[in-house]
């Protein structure tokens, strides 16, 4: 699965994107989460403000619950605001 990371926590993470094998036990943004930080401190911490981080997978913004089951992309960045 191939994970992208944007602006600031882009920043922290250190990097834009990885490709990671993500274990069946897997089912959701909020377990990704959970599994991307354990395996990696600059990413939890990248990560670790849940409270504004938003997520899209295969391009679809999406909640926490969401499934990534079968998911090619799953995108992390914070809110947008516009001007």
């Amino acid at each position: 699965m191939r994970i992208l990371y944007f602006a600031r926590i882009r920043q922290i993470a250190g990097r834009g994107m990885e490709e990671v094998d993500v274990p069946p036990a897997v089912a959701t943004v909020a377990d990704l989460v959970a599994f991307l930080s354990a395996r990696d401190p600059a990413i939890a911490a990248a990560l670790a403000e849940r409270r504004t981080l938003r997520a899209a997978v295969d391009q679809s913004h999406v909640d926490f619950d969401a499934p990534v089951t079968g998911a090619r992309e799953v995108a992390f960045f914070p809110p947008v605001t516009g001007g």
